[in-house]
């Protein structure tokens, strides 16, 4: 079977870095004062030319690595200011922009590596020349900390197995809630927003919640089309909190806001839930590994609910003997659902393979491949973890899969492969 590899590859990057919101806890001091109201005192008692000075270094040392800095800082001032009751008709624009970047910092989100990205169709087709498709990834950034947070890229895959990625801006910016205590994070469902002024391939989604304080990992993207017609991009992933894991489901109708949702179910308790991009016999479907070694067809009412399903697949090959999982939604096409896979063989090594499911009764399976379309070989082999190759989704295009997928957990490379080839491996 013949496999393009585009020449492209995107690799984790520590220059890429943006303004954060910085939350600091509740912990008052001896009269009752929390830290954030002390930090506003101590900004609020310097005088104008103090004030000025200090701004003047802040600036000096950040301004000219970031986008719009006077501007996030008193978007920082004013998340600040509502939650504190500051009347700023009283408070010099210096101190305003002064209180908003004591409450900012710095963070590298792609510092340590860059990895598991899935595509699917852009919402905006418009003046796309035929064969041509605009597309969005998501891809797994992790930073300081092995933090890992959702970045954007946006581009132009066509017929000729071309590749072409919109510019990254030299400032990326992070996206935030509003409306939420300062001084605790929000629990359960949040709505994040980008910023106005930014571009979706300059935006990143960090960890907001408790649950997800040590990362948002792996997002699978499906462009998900309801019984009305109506359309939504939805996206699984993991919240992890350093010591547990919880699936949580990203939905969005226009790349602008962002709703970061819990998953509830037996199911969602376990990784890499995969949803199907529509309703199948009146049901919400999904594949989950439930065990940690096997495939399920999971089935609900709710999106957002999930409970233990039925197997499916089982690991079958050599390449697959240690453990399968999804690698990515189900695609749809004219012979049945096409699910990409991975498989871990001896000395942990990730392929990538794939079967067939029956388009009315996904449950039954057509066919699997028998050896992998894709797995570490030569340079891919090493990075941030050897041996791995893997994506959270592919996407149609024409008669091929456009799969941009992570290697060794470091970098991102892309792939076009037949259909027809992928179905004659079966």
């Amino acid at each position: 079977m013949e496999l393009f590899n585009h020449r492209l590859r995107l690799h984790a990057d520590p220059s890429r870095v943006v303004v954060r919101p910085f939350h600091i806890g509740w912990i008052a001091n001896a009269n009752g004062v929390s830290r954030s109201q002390r930090l506003i005192s101590e900004v609020m008692d310097m005088s104008p030319q103090e004030a000025r000075d200090q701004l003047d270094l802040v600036l000096k040392d950040f301004e000219a690595r970031h986008w719009q800095t006077r501007r996030v800082f008193m978007t920082r001032y004013d998340e600040i200011a509502a939650a504190h009751d500051l009347d700023g008709s009283c408070i010099s624009d210096e101190k305003r922009q002064l209180i908003g970047a004591y409450f900012c910092h710095e963070y590298s989100y792609a510092a340590a590596a860059l990895m598991n990205p899935s595509a699917v169709p852009h919402p905006d087709q418009s003046g796309m020349e035929d064969g041509a498709q605009r597309i969005v990834m998501s891809l797994r950034a992790v930073g300081e900390g092995h933090i890992s947070s959702v970045a954007f890229r946006e581009g132009i895959i066509t017929s000729e197995n071309e590749l072409k990625l919109a510019p990254e801006p030299p400032f990326a910016t992070a996206t935030d809630a509003t409306g939420t205590d300062e001084e605790a994070p929000p629990s359960g469902p949040v709505t994040v927003y980008r910023h106005r002024d930014s571009t979706l391939s300059g935006t990143v989604i960090f960890p907001i919640t408790d649950a997800q304080s040590k990362g948002l990992e792996d997002l699978r993207l499906v462009h998900f089309t309801h019984d009305d017609g109506t359309q939504e991009w939805l996206g699984t992933y993991t919240a992890y909190n350093g010591a547990t894991i919880q699936s949580e489901l990203l939905r969005t109708r226009d790349f602008r806001a962002f709703d970061l949702i819990p998953m509830t179910g037996s199911a969602a308790r376990n990784k890499g839930i995969a949803l199907f991009p529509r309703k199948v016999g009146g049901e919400y479907l999904s594949i989950g590994r439930q065990d940690g070694e096997n495939l399920y067809l999971l089935r609900s009412d709710d999106l957002t609910h999930w409970d233990d399903g039925e197997l499916i697949l089982k690991p079958v090959f050599p390449w697959e003997f240690v453990q399968i999982g999804n690698c990515g939604p189900p695609i749809e096409i004219d012979e049945g659902w096409l699910l990409l896979t991975h498989g871990v063989g001896a000395m942990r090594k990730y392929s990538i393979g794939a079967a067939l499911l029956d388009k009315d009764n996904p449950a039954r399976i057509i066919g699997r491949t028998r050896s992998p379309i894709l797995a570490a070989a030569d340079q891919d082999r090493e990075g941030y973890v050897p041996n791995v190759v893997y994506t959270c989704g592919a996407m149609k295009h024409g008669d091929k899969l456009f799969m941009p997928y992570g290697i060794a957990d470091s970098s991102v490379g892309f792939a076009f492969v037949s259909i027809k080839e992928l179905l004659a491996k079966m």
